[in-house]
């Protein structure tokens, strides 16, 4: 069955539909898509210290990411400036050294263009095997610790009054964020990841009655997005990452036309369940 590329493609590409959108709706709720972006620079600064230090990519993707998301953590606590600065400046500086260590390395030739915009027709079982076993510890942590996250992103005040230690759900977020991007940046690439988290989850957002079908939403809308991607990208010869990402696009358009809206409605009725509000969590 996986012995043919394009269905190790569309796969691998299911397999990270499916874990991205849960987790992307998280993302959209709490107005993260910047630190989701910082993530994925940083993730190019790994791939510098894999060749370097002679590791898996993926695992040094990883260890990068998080030891970033502690940096912010770090600097939350004792730096002046707002969080939205100390993104950028993790972000551009994270991509910035990952560029210039690679360019230190002259021995060492690889495919920039495939870690920025992913290659997902050249995925291998292994990597398959990667992201469904990863995929299935992040969604299996993302149920367990669904309750303060969720508690958390509505109001932060009420959650640690209940004891329900947001501090350490947003960790594990974090945690779980760089487990995604390292998992996906193949298949995507860096540049292209934090899109295949935000756009299903705000396109499930438009369609959703509640916070948990949402997150099932968003992980189906992912699922034809890649499968519309990569017909898109077998029949016009275009690139498989941007592809998707443009599915992606397509079916958000869709699903802000007014004709989606109404039937929405209709099918839900009045059985619509509150989610997180604007204000406080980014729904």
């Amino acid at each position: 069955m996986l012995d043919d590329f394009f269905t190790r493609a569309l796969v691998a590409g299911i397999g990270v539909a499916l874990v991205a959108g849960p987790l992307g709706c998280f993302v959209v709720w709490r107005r993260l898509a910047y630190f989701g972006d910082t993530l994925s620079h940083a993730a190019l600064l790994g791939v510098a210290l894999a060749f370097l230090l002679q590791v898996n990519v993926t695992l040094a993707v990883f260890v990068t990411a998080v030891l970033v998301s502690l940096a912010l953590l770090l600097l939350r606590r004792k730096a002046t400036l707002s969080s939205d600065a100390l993104l950028g400046l993790l972000a551009h500086s994270s991509l910035a050294l990952g560029l210039v260590a690679l360019g230190f390395m002259s021995w060492v030739r690889i495919d920039l263009m495939g870690f920025l915009f992913g290659d997902i027709l050249a995925v291998s079982r292994l990597d398959i095997a990667l992201i469904y076993g990863g995929g299935a510890v992040v969604l299996t942590i993302l149920a367990l610790i669904w309750t303060p996250l969720f508690a958390a992103t509505v109001n932060r005040d009420v959650a640690e009054a209940e004891g329900l230690q947001p501090e350490r759900a947003d960790f594990i977020f974090m945690v779980l964020m760089a487990t995604v991007i390292a998992i996906s940046m193949k298949i995507v690439g860096v540049l292209l990841i934090t899109a295949m988290l935000i756009i299903p989850a705000a396109t499930a957002r438009r369609l959703a009655a509640g916070p948990e079908q949402m997150a099932v939403l968003a992980g189906l809308v992912g699922v034809i997005a890649v499968i519309g991607g990569l017909e898109a990208s077998l029949n016009w010869d275009t690139p498989s990452g941007p592809s998707i990402v443009v599915a992606a696009l397509a079916l958000f358009i869709l699903a802000m036309t007014p004709a989606a809206g109404m039937l929405m409605r209709a099918l839900r009725g009045r059985d619509r369940a509150p989610a997180p509000n604007d204000e406080r969590s980014g729904q």
